[in-house]
């Protein structure tokens, strides 16, 4: 079985998984109670835990026992560049907790699509789809995952894969972005801010000066104005506020992607 081994454990997230399997819980532990209905789509940081796991469990939280069987995972690349979106030479994706299956039915879908590839080269050292992983294993009782890496495309062809897929059963998405970088703590916020009205605002013009993993994050806007979806921010904070330093801070936000309570 080809294996897509763990990368960043022990530097994003604890190497034991005693102390991963504490640190997740108790960042999911943080977030509300779930409701009757998951949300069907989440939009979360990926920095390192100490930074961004607080506020990527305020969504997670929301995912509790919910029967989610597939789950696709978008996030950007930072170490190698690439004009397509790049799923893993993999069958399984590893954490300290395990491995957990490449969905493969999905993969052969995205497949279809002429900007989809399969690059081992592009996942060997990603964080942004690895630091999910361990969310995931805490929250969900079985489920498979779909991980693309959107490198130099368009909001557009990310939003097709999504779209050829979301009618699946037992579906859920997360959007993996972190917001602005190395700005001053008050100058962050204040982008970050405007960043957030653009996500309430299903504005998916948002670039990568504003998020990281803004072709991702304007996929996910375009699939749920289609779908009639409502962002409800979930939290927001900066690595200020949990690493200290608020000379040169990391925006990070939660949101849920929920379908309007019927009257």
């Amino acid at each position: 079985m080809r294996e897509r081994p763990p990368a960043v454990a022990g530097f994003f997230y604890p190497a034991s998984q005693a102390t991963l399997t504490a640190q997740v819980d108790g960042f999911i532990a943080g977030g509300a109670e779930p409701g009757a209905t998951a949300p069907p789509a989440i939009l979360v940081p990926h920095a390192g835990y100490d930074y961004s796991g607080s506020t990527a469990g305020l969504a997670y939280a929301l995912w509790r026992g919910a029967d989610i069987r597939h789950v696709i995972i978008i996030g950007p690349t930072h170490r190698v560049g690439i004009e397509a979106i790049a799923l893993p030479d993999a069958e399984v994706m590893g954490t300290p907790l395990g491995f957990v299956p490449i969905w493969y039915e999905g993969a052969k879908t995205a497949l279809d699509f002429p900007q989809v590839v399969v690059s081992a080269r592009v996942h060997a050292e990603e964080h942004s789809l690895e630091v999910q992983l361990p969310f995931l294993q805490r929250t969900l009782a079985s489920f498979d995952v779909l991980p693309l890496a959107a490198g130099w495309v368009t909001p557009k062809a990310v939003a097709d894969v999504i779209e050829a897929l979301w009618e699946t059963p037992n579906l859920g998405v997360v959007i993996s972005s972190d917001l602005s970088h190395y700005h001053t703590y008050d100058d962050a916020r204040r982008i970050d801010a405007e960043t957030i009205d653009q996500v309430r605002a299903l504005d998916a013009t948002i670039d990568h000066d504003q998020a990281c993993g803004a072709t991702g994050l304007d996929a996910m806007l375009l699939v749920a104005k289609l779908h009639g979806l409502r962002p409800r921010m979930l939290g927001a904070c900066n690595s200020g506020d949990t690493a200290g330093d608020k000379r040169r801070v990391v925006g990070y936000t939660a949101f849920a992607f929920e379908h309007p309570e019927k009257p």
